[in-house]
This record gives structure tokens, sequence and C-alpha cells, in this order.
């Protein structure tokens, strides 16, 4: 149980600072193609590097602890929800802000009203790979003695022991099914939604 609950720190820390930075940051390069160019260039880059190596990259600045593995894995987190943000909100119909300016919205009705509710799925389908990842990437957490169900997969490759084995695997794939399908109906009923919702001035 101790190490169930330190595996949902390690995945929720990271997740909240993701969304934190990854939303705001993605909407930013949305409108803007200078920030765009290095954000999603820069983040771009982290998701060639190994889960793994960049836990072991985090030791020479914050040491073996915690504050390194949940610092290294929101860098992991971010991209994800960084391009799903910015996609979200680049692909949206210009037609259907321009029917809302002309009805005299403000920009940020225009924002909050129409243009988030129609990037909810791109940007949710953003966090649903986040989540996953993290939570997979968590496990690795215990090379670097941050705690977490990985405790028990180490352990388990080290006595060449497959019950130890799963008791960390078996947790960490119900999380990640688990996380797949609460996202993907929520997902599914946003669609559902929109579908139902009329587009202003369309």
């Amino acid at each position: 149980m101790v190490a169930l609950q330190e595996h949902l720190v390690l995945v929720a820390v990271p997740l909240i600072l993701g969304l934190l930075l990854g939303l705001p940051l993605g909407l930013w390069s949305a409108r803007s193609r200078a920030v765009a160019l290095v954000a999603l260039n820069g983040f771009n880059g982290l998701r060639v590097i190994p889960s793994l190596a960049v836990l072991f990259l985090a030791i020479p600045l914050w040491g073996l602890s915690r504050t390194s593995a949940l610092l290294a894995l929101t860098l992991l987190v971010i991209p994800p929800i960084l391009i799903s943000t910015e996609v979200a909100f680049r692909t949206l119909d210009p037609a259907i802000r321009e029917a809302a300016v002309a009805m005299g919205m403000e920009p940020r009705q225009i924002l909050t009203d129409v243009e988030i509710p129609l990037a909810l799925p791109v940007i949710v389908a953003g966090i649903k790979t986040a989540t996953i990842e993290v939570i997979a990437s968590a496990t690795l957490a215990a090379f670097i003695g941050a705690g977490g169900l990985g405790s028990f997969m180490v352990l388990g490759f080290a006595v060449y022991d497959p019950a130890i084995l799963l008791v960390g695997a078996v947790p960490v794939a119900v999380l990640a099914l688990g996380a797949e399908v609460i996202f993907s109906l929520g997902q599914r009923s946003l669609r559902s939604y929109q579908g139902q919702s009329p587009r202003i001035g369309l």
C-alpha cells in the first residue's frame, strides 16, 4: 500500500505540474510561431531521450531523491500536453472565431466559451498520453531510490523472483489500463457533446 501511494504521488505531482506548464505554453505556441518553434522543438527533443536517461540526468542536479524523480518525470509529461494543446488550438476553424467576433464576443469569451470547448477532445488525448507515460515511467524512479511500485520490479529482477516482480507490474498495468479507459470515455463524451451543440454562426 505504501508503494502504491508513493507511485500515485510520482504520477500526480508531475502530471499537475505538466498541466500547469503545458496548457498555457501550448496555447501561447498556437498564437505565436516564434514560441511554437522554440517550445515544440525543445520539448520534442525530450521525447527522443529514454525515460531512464532523463532520470539519471537529474541526479547530478538534485541527487538521489524523490525530487529528482518528480522533476524528471515532469519533463517527460510536458511534451504530449504541450503538443496536443498547440495542435488543438492551431487547427480550429478560423471561421468560428470570426463568427464569434462578429457577434461582439470579447477575446476572453471567445477563448473560454468557444475555443476551449472545441479544443478539449484533442487536449484530453494529450493528457491521456501523458498520464499513461508517467504511470509507466514512474516505475523507473525506483532506480534512483524514489520508491513506488517500481521497487518491487527492481527487487524481483535482482533476486530472479517473478512473483515479486508481478507485485509491482500488475498494479502498474491496471493503473495504465484504468487511465486509458477513463480518458477514452471522457473524449467520447466531449465529442458527443460537441456533436449536439450548435456552432456559433455556422
